[in-house]
Parts: structure tokens; C-alpha cells; sequence
């Protein structure tokens, strides 16, 4: 399929949906159906990770270094499923692991013209620009990327940027720094700045919101704007469940989270990812991490579900049929075979205080308060709810 063809007739989704895009690897960590993750949650956008250049060398993007995207029909056809389901998706540049573009091309038209190509192929509307390690400790190439971003954004009218960088407690690192104060030299402002409050010594959600009033402060004094305008332009990528060094962020962390991006009218809220966004079997994955399961108790997509919320929608309260939610997961939540029905007892609402007793609908699931909650997802590792059983 041409991305040409995709660019005219594919229409954008408001940005509120590209802000709250969950990562997805359509091609690693046992991806699951995208289209079964949209009908279980309500969420519309993801972003898929990563282009990167060729392990060989070169300037042109492939997926993961292996996949070109010149040839590519896989991720093409994911991307088509999304869209003909009322979705679209971001993608995702750089990450973690692999080369980066801007470490391999000459300058940052010739990197703006690499990531050119996979924005006509797709006929993209969103892009993110993942900054990590050890790509943005090399002043070129970060200088190639934030250059590159500036002529995407200049050439494409309406495309909606993010640049992510890993977090700290005190924001980010010198080298995230170095990277603002390249923005700022080159007159480059993206729809946000996000930060990764994990990986880092974080513990839990006040640790994650204490580096964001940092970083928040960091953009103030980087572009001089006050405190408003620089939430406004900040977000956060977290990680579901157990980090790669051992941390642990669960579902009351994210709401938590989520309860601060809202009131403080921040511009981003995502995770990594909606491959990890299902229950390991066991559910601890003895005590290790994992690409395609959280390592925490958990229903299937929990933490994209606080993404819906962060875009403006509200998820559904019941599972589409077992078949769909089966197929989406390797390890199924016990609603995936609930059978379905409807839930008469009111949805459960995070923004509710609810005294012992209470009823509530959650996840296909009616569940009832041991004690006094607010915020505490049906569940949830607080253990505060009783699942009564399927509606």
C-alpha cells in the first residue's frame, strides 16, 4: 500500500489521542491485536516502536534495525487494521537499544529526510522522538535529531511531536539538559518534552511526580516560561508494572499519576507498553522482567485504560467477547472468560470515595469495598476490592 494514498485519505485524530498513545513493538515481544486492545479499552492511537538504521550502517529507517521500511507490508497492514477500526498511530524513533539515525546520517536534513520516508509511507500524522542512551550522549547526533524534528515539523504542517527522554529525580540528566538547550538554540519547540521516571531509583508514583515537578522546572528555566506554560508542554512515559531494574509501578501508581497530569494540564501520559499490559502467569514472573507481561497482578490492558482516561474518554466497564480477549493475551485475565453480560451495579470511578460495602462494576467484573477507598482500581495490588464475580 502506498503511504501516499494513506496520507490523503487517512484523516488525523484529535492530538488528545496522540498524546495518550501507549507504546506497541508490532513486530517483537508477542505483540498483541492491536484492533482486540481498542475494542477491550476505547483507546484510538499507539505508538509503535522503533525505527532505527540499519544494522549494517546507512541513512535509510528500518524497524529494529533488521525490517526496511521501504519494503515493509507487516506493520503497513497493523497500521491499516488500526485505522479501519477508527484508530491511528504514532511512530516511535530511536529507544533504547540499536543505532540510532541521528548517529548515522550526515546532518539533520539527511536524518529529516530518512524519517521523511516513513512518514510518507504510513502517511503518519504523529511522530515521537525517543532520545536515549547512547544516542543523546553524542552532541551530533542529538543535534541531527532535534535539527531533523525542527524540519518535519516545518514540512509537515500539523504533525503532532513529542521528544522523549529518560528521567531522573531531578528531572533528567546533563545530557536530557543538553538536549533542551539544543531545542532551545535552534528555535524548536515539539508538542511536548516527555521524561521516563523509571530505571532510575523511582519507587512508586510520588517519586515519578516529584521528577516531574523538577523537569517542569527545568523547562522553565530552559525556554523561560512559566510554570503553566511548561506543564503544558511536558510529559511523562512510565512503565506498567516491574521495571527493568526492579521497580515496581502498579495501577493506584498510575492513577495517581494520571490525577496529576490532569490537574496540572499536562501535554503527554504514556507508557511502555501495551506488549507488557497482561498478566505473566505466574503472576510475579519470578521476580524477573518481562517484555510481553507486567510481573504484577493484573487484568488484561489495565494500565492502557488510564491512557483512555488521560485522552478524555471513558473505557468500557465490560470485555468484548472471550474469543477476542483470548486471542489478545498469551495469559488471560479471569474476565476473558467471564462470558460477558452487562453490569447493573454503577462503574467503578477513581475520582469516588467509597465507604466498606460499596458495589461497583469494573472490568466485566462486580466487585465490593472491604474499607474506605478512593482511587484504588478493582484488582489492584491494594487489595481493597472483592471480585464478586462476572456480571
Amino acid at each position: 500500500m502506498g503511504g501516499s494514498a494513506q496520507a490523503s485519505t487517512t484523516a488525523a485524530l484529535g492530538s488528545n489521542w496522540y498524546a495518550a498513545a501507549p507504546y506497541l513493538m508490532p513486530l517483537d515481544n508477542n505483540p498483541p491485536n492491536p484492533t482486540d486492545v481498542m475494542a477491550a479499552t476505547g483507546v484510538k492511537a499507539f505508538q509503535l516502536a522503533f525505527i532505527l538504521a540499519p544494522n549494517g550502517g546507512g541513512c535509510t529507517p528500518t524497524w529494529g534495525g533488521t525490517s526496511a521500511v521501504s519494503s515493509d507490508t507487516s506493520v503497513a497492514a497493523t497500521i491499516s487494521s488500526i485505522r479501519a477500526a477508527g484508530g491511528d498511530v504514532s511512530v516511535s524513533i530511536g529507544g533504547y537499544g540499536g543505532t540510532k539515525l541521528g548517529q548515522t546520517c550526515a546532518d539533520p536534513a539527511s536524518t529529516a529526510a530518512a524519517y521523511q520516508q516513513v512518514i510518507d509511507k504510513y502517511g503518519l500524522h504523529a511522530m515521537d522522538f525517543d532520545l536515549e542512551e547512547p544516542e543523546y550522549e553524542n552532541s551530533t547526533a542529538v543535534a541531527n535529531e532535534i535539527g531533523a524534528a525542527q524540519i518535519l515539523q516545518r514540512n509537515n504542517p500539523g504533525l503532532y511531536l513529542s521528544v522523549t527522554t529518560p528521567g531522573t529525580a531531578a528531572g533528567t540528566g546533563w545530557f536530557g539538559q543538553q538536549m533542551l538547550n539544543q531545542a532551545k538554540t535552534d528555535g524548536f519547540t515539539p508538542n511536548n518534552f516527555s521524561i521516563m521516571p523509571f530505571d532510575g531509583g523511582f519507587n512508586g508514583a510520588s517519586s515519578q511526580i516529584s521528577a516531574l515537578q523538577a523537569f517542569n522546572t527545568m523547562l522553565m528555566n530552559t525556554f523561560g516560561w512559566d510554570s503553566a506554560t511548561a506543564y503544558a508542554h511536558e510529559g511523562i512515559s512510565m512503565m506498567n508494572g516491574r521495571s527493568d531494574s526492579g521497580e515496581f509501578f502498579y495501577q493506584s501508581d498510575f492513577q495517581t499519576v494520571l490525577n496529576f497530569a490532569e490537574t496540572n494540564h499536562m501535554a503527554r501520559y504514556t507508557f511502555w507498553s501495551v506488549n507488557r499490559d497482561r498478566q505473566c502467569t505466574p503472576p510475579d514472573n519470578n521476580g524477573t522482567t518481562s517484555g510481553t507481561c507486567s510481573s504484577v497482578p493484573q487484568n488484561s490492558w489495565d494500565f492502557t485504560k488510564y491512557d483512555v482516561q488521560f485522552a478524555g474518554a471513558t473505557p468500557p466497564t465490560t470485555t468484548p467477547s472471550p474469543s477476542a480477549s483470548a486471542s489478545a493475551s498469551a495469559s488471560p485475565s479471569p474476565t476473558s472468560s467471564s462470558g460477558g453480560g452487562t453490569c447493573t451495579a454503577a462503574p467503578w470511578n477513581s475520582g469516588t470515595a467509597y465507604n466498606g460495602g460499596a458495589v461497583v462494576s469494573y472490568n466485566g467484573h462486580q466487585w465490593t469495598a472491604k474499607w474506605w477507598t478512593e482511587a484504588d482500581t478493582p484488582g489492584g495490588a491494594a487489595g481493597v476490592w472483592t471480585d464478586d464475580g462476572p456480571c
